[in-house]
């Protein structure tokens, strides 16, 4: 009896060790086996090869069935790459993955990224055309088919979402962003990861995400691409971390380090951002990757040489450097040195595994290499015709005058510009998976839609710029683009002669795929010169011009709004481009696409947005210009348009708003709803947009935030009352101290369909 006292309490120990076992949820189940695992592989691992996972090399030489003798072929072998990136072709992913796993001692699988942007094969619009759907399913949609597309090509890793908020137009990535708004960038940002990386990693059709870039690179100095970036933390903690922290809270993956400095420390080496923020605020689990030779660069931002950067960033928390090599050649020397720890090593090494063993890849490195997958999931008849709708959705209806738009399926109608027959520009920068022949121009489009009921002329009017060494220098040679030599009166008075012989003239004019994009910063925002001669000389012939304009970013269009009819921005739409842009342009399709950024009257109002601060000297509304006020001599401070705005072939109207309450106390919940009603003779959608004005605060508050958007399908002559249930976590914000609260008072309570023409209401909330 004494003896089984004396041993009771150790078996109940091991009796409730027993039933906890039993009980563990899968989840926490599958970490303690990953966990277990990993600390075994690591455990047989040499410190080469532990940094060797860090490693993150281009693809370089590798040529299908001379995977083996590439230079990077060694370093493989050796243990030396932890992945590639941009290797695109299941036959080379498949050599590459055969060296790692059968000749490498520790056979550890390489994980392969690729920046697939907006979409594979099949390509959507770019970013920030998605943006401008304000339709979560469709964006979260496009995302899933790009993975799904991409794995099935051996692709297990995209260097997307880039969720950087920005607002100054002249920086060419603002093309690959949703715009300017933190709580629209926010949305997408989690929509995105969903559809890349799905509920289930391990699935061979769901690739790991990557945020980028991490963080503040679309706030720019000078919109310069790689530009140094200063802002203060509250402006960061408010206006430009959101976006990454919702795709971080949506379970991404892995994470990448933006070019710029951050409080003049460069985001590569910036311990603060990468750890304090990322890891400890936000409780990161993945990897940080740099961006391409981010730690090489540190040397010319001018904080050491390349030792001394490589240490650094791995000390701030980077865990896989792209392209550099910094980690790999200097690691081993400056651990002897005392400037890093094993310890930061092994944590290091740790993310890189942990990912693969999410990723599935220690189960079957080669379960994203099926040839069956890329014969019949790539670029599909499914796929493309969704490209095609959601392209369509994108496209934003700017000006209408007298109904010009929807044209009608008869007649004759002039098709001019350089953009109108070039399929190699439709889909875009940053297509890099994109068979552009496959692509589909507007003349083709337009053709096919109409078929024999009306007849198509083109013209292609003029070169895309006066100036052959900008061309050169935005990289147009090679994207469908071929120089015209003659004068440009003589190509222009062409276009005009095939102009006359039409009904309507459609011009397709603007900027190329590559006028924006990375290193693709614009002086000026305006429609080349050259194109703006020809746009001038097809309205003297007195006949209807609809413009089509393609863009990377917002563009000055003050001058086009005040003399051109018609006007729908198709941004980049993807592959299906052309056929999308007839679909819009006959009516096939109703425009429902709203800005997510704001087009300004010229280069000078930059940067100008629509959550701007009050200052001590506002103008008052509708004034252009007071003496002693914050304003401009020469222009009002109105953009052309506002950000939100997007017109439809039909018309909505909006009803006062209602509120269920004026004064409220703490917790409680408010419900702001209006009615609107279809008042045109076209069903249409309309994106239904809630903004708040916080009055009076400890700390300047914007004069409108946006906070809500449902966007609805409204048939010709109906209405439907559409609500918003507004609680204190909307009122939010870091204030002084970074804390994150919200402060009792007045607010303003807006909803429109744009930022500029809203109904509004007031009520008070005191805690």
């Amino acid at each position: 009896m004494k003896l089984l006292q004396r041993l009771m309490p150790g078996l109940l120990v091991i009796t409730l060790l027993q039933v906890n076992a039993q009980y563990h949820p899968p989840k926490v189940m599958q970490a303690i086996k990953m966990g277990s695992f990993i600390d075994a592989l690591m455990k047989k691992m040499t410190l080469e090869e532990k940094i060797g996972q860090l490693n993150l090399p281009g693809s370089g030489d590798i040529v299908t069935g001379q995977a083996g003798n590439s230079d990077i072929a060694k370093k493989i072998e050796q243990g030396k790459v932890g992945g590639l990136f941009n290797i695109k072709s299941l036959a080379k992913i498949k050599e590459v993955q055969k060296l790692a796993v059968e000749k490498s001692r520790l056979k550890i699988p390489l994980i392969f990224g690729m920046d697939v942007i907006h979409g594979y094969e099949t390509v959507f619009p770019i970013p920030l055309g998605l943006s401008c759907t304000w339709d979560m399913n469709l964006i979260e949609r496009s995302a899933r088919i790009a993975a799904t597309e991409a794995s099935a090509d051996g692709i297990n890793w995209t260097f997307s979402p880039m969720v950087d908020i920005a607002r100054d137009p002249r920086w060419g990535r603002i093309a690959e962003g949703s715009g300017e708004d933190t709580y629209l960038g926010s949305q997408i940002a989690v929509a995105m990861v969903k559809g890349y990386q799905g509920t289930d990693l391990t699935k061979n059709n769901t690739i790991m995400a990557c945020v980028k870039h991490y963080a503040l690179y679309g706030a720019a100095e000078g919109g310069r691409d790689y530009n140094t970036t200063d802002m203060s933390h509250q402006r960061m903690y408010n206006e430009y971390f959101p976006p990454y922290k919702a795709a971080v809270d949506a379970g991404a993956g892995s994470v990448m380090a933006s070019f710029n400095e951050i409080d003049g420390v460069p985001a590569t080496a910036n311990k603060w951002l990468l750890t304090d923020v990322l890891r400890k605020q936000w409780g990161f689990k993945g990897f940080v990757v740099t961006d391409y030779t981010g730690i090489n660069e540190m040397i010319d931002h001018g904080i050491g040489d390349l030792q001394t950067v490589s240490a650094r960033a791995l000390m701030a928390g980077i865990d896989m450097d792209m392209v550099g090599e910094g980690l790999l050649t200097t690691t081993q020397k400056s651990l002897k040195e005392g400037k890093v720890t094993l310890a930061q090593i092994d944590a290091a090494c740790r993310r890189i595994v942990e990912a693969k063993y999410k990723l599935g890849l220690f189960d079957d490195p080669y379960k994203y290499c099926d040839d069956n997958r890329t014969k019949t999931e790539i670029f599909t008849d499914a796929n493309r015709t969704e490209a095609r709708s959601i392209a369509a959705q994108s496209f934003v209806l700017l000006k209408n005058q007298n109904n010009v738009l929807p044209l009608k399926k008869s007649g004759t109608i002039a098709l001019i510009g350089p953009l109108a027959d070039n399929k190699e520009n439709m889909p875009g920068t940053w297509s890099v998976a994109a068979n552009f022949s496959k692509a589909t121009s507007v003349l083709t489009g337009l053709k096919e839609v109409v078929g024999d009921k009306a007849k198509i002329l083109y013209a292609k009017g003029s070169n895309l710029d006066a100036d052959a060494k900008f061309e050169e220098r935005a990289g147009m040679f090679g994207k469908g683009f071929s120089r015209d030599n003659r004068p440009a009166a003589d190509i222009i008075a062409e276009a005009v002669n095939i102009a006359n012989q039409a009904d309507v003239i459609v011009a397709a004019l603007g900027e190329s795929a590559e006028m924006s994009g990375e290193s693709s910063s614009r002086s000026s925002i305006e429609i080349p010169e050259s194109q703006k001669d020809l746009l001038k000389a097809l309205l003297k012939t007195g006949k209807p011009v609809v413009l089509v304009l393609f863009a990377g970013r917002p563009m000055a269009l003050k001058w086009e709004n005040e003399n051109v009819p018609a006007i729908l921005n198709v941004w980049f739409g993807g592959s299906e481009a052309g056929y999308a842009v007839a679909d819009v342009l006959f009516g096939d399709i109703n425009p429902s696409g709203k800005l997510s950024t704001t087009f300004p009257q010229n280069v000078g109002q930059v940067p100008i947005f629509y959550n701007h601060k009050n200052t001590g000297r506002p103008l008052a509304e509708g004034k252009w210009f007071s003496k002693f006020r914050s304003n401009y001599l020469d222009v009002s401070n109105d953009p052309v348009y506002p950000f939100g705005y997007g017109l439809s072939y039909t018309s909505f109207s909006y009803s006062d708003i209602k509120l269920s309450n004026t004064s409220l106390k703490g917790n409680q919940a408010l419900t702001a709803s209006v009615t609107v009603t279809n008042t045109g003779n076209k069903d249409g959608k309309e994106v239904i947009q809630l903004y708040i004005r916080d009055v009076v605060g400890s700390i300047t508050r914007p004069v409108k935030e946006l906070k809500g958007f449902q966007k609805t399908a409204l048939k010709a002559g109906e209405s439907k009352t559409i609500s918003f249930n507004i609680t204190p976590n909307d009122l939010k914000f870091y204030n002084y101290d970074l804390k994150y609260d919200w402060e009792p008072g007045e607010f303003v309570i807006m909803i429109g369909g744009n930022s500029r023409d809203v109904k509004s209401g007031k009520v008070n909330w005191v805690k």
